[in-house]
């Protein structure tokens, strides 16, 4: 097991988009109220008292969409300030970003990772549920602002979904060939959605591996970040390919990293809300900085027999039975 010492931290559950694999159509979303998220000084409380000295270094600001979160780039400013952080990035759909990123990249954000399912403009509207307005090209326009304040590296996630957008696969790998980007193949993860997408809910990595390989061709590479994904480049490329593989490839033992959501919950899995503590409540009620880092160090012994890997025995106490927007990544 590695060390944990990587928190994502949710900001906010809403976002602008609806993405068909995040928000299914039809789904109940009740969002959070103001007064229920985590403050500013909250958040930063927590980090210091609890969370730095049990040995988190690294942290990722997630959403819902964290661009929508009032005060954003302060928040940015002020963890990347904590003389423990040694990492601090974001997770973004670039919808708001061309307006944000030198202002994120000044607070001392340096890494991003962008949600990108399609560079066709129908397609990718179509996945994101817009209602008829097309949000591409002002998507797309966020992530060349964020390539030319110096993001780097600028990650783009794609998730493959079977009949809608696994055809573009090559096209979204030839990014890395002239850019200095890392692409990121994600296995559609049927959270809330199982029955959408039929038999064929998700690609294996190992396939759209092979389907590179046959164009290109693929070497072992690395790249800079915490995540689980498997590295590859296609020779003679600037940037990088990953293939995050969740269904096909467990990757439990690996896991580095606690959840924080919006409202508070300290989960230790994405898919497995076993242990879960809420640390707002307990803190707006006046419960010490010390026994609440005693509770999240406790938490942390448990969580090697925590994980998503309880699904494959069949075992349901504790999982999740929300959409992937009320997880919080």
């Amino acid at each position: 097991m590695n060390p944990v010492d990587y928190l994502r931290i949710s900001l906010i559950d809403r976002c602008n988009f609806r993405c068909l694999y995040c928000m299914p159509e039809g789904a109940k979303l009740d969002y959070i109220l103001q007064q229920n998220l985590l403050t500013h000084q909250e958040i930063i409380t927590l980090l210091e008292g609890v969370f730095i000295p049990l040995g988190f270094q690294k942290f990722r600001l997630t959403g819902g969409e964290p661009l929508l979160r009032p005060g954003v780039v302060d928040l940015v400013r002020d963890i990347a300030r904590l003389p423990a952080t040694q990492d601090i990035a974001l997770s973004t759909n670039a919808f708001l970003l061309a307006q944000y990123a030198q202002d994120l990249y000044n607070a001392g954000l340096h890494r991003l990772n962008i949600s990108l399912d399609s560079l066709n403009p129908d397609t990718f509207d179509k996945i994101i549920g817009t209602g008829g307005k097309s949000r591409w090209k002002q998507t797309w326009e966020g992530i060349q602002e964020a390539h030319r304040v110096g993001f780097d590296p600028l990650k783009l996630n794609t998730v493959v979904i079977p009949g809608v957008n696994e055809g573009e696969v090559l096209d979204l790998a030839a990014l890395t060939l002239d850019r200095n980007w890392h692409v990121r193949f994600i296995e559609f993860m049927p959270i809330g959605n199982p029955e959408l997408f039929g038999d064929r809910a998700w690609i294996p990595s190992e396939e759209l591996r092979s389907w590179i390989r046959q164009q290109w061709g693929l070497e072992e590479a690395t790249v800079r970040g915490n995540g689980p994904a498997d590295v590859f480049r296609i020779p003679g490329a600037k940037g990088t390919l990953g293939f995050i593989s969740q269904m096909s490839e467990c990757f439990c033992d690996r896991c580095n990293r606690m959840r924080l959501s919006a409202d508070g919950w300290l989960r230790p899995c994405l898919l497995n809300e076993t242990g879960q503590l809420d640390l707002k409540t307990q803190l707006r009620e006046g419960v010490s900085i010390p026994q609440l880092r005693q509770q999240v160090q406790g938490l942390l012994e448990l969580k090697p027999e925590i994980n998503f890997k309880q699904r494959e025995t069949g075992t349901e106490t504790g999982l999740y039975h929300r959409t992937m927007s009320q997880i919080g990544g």
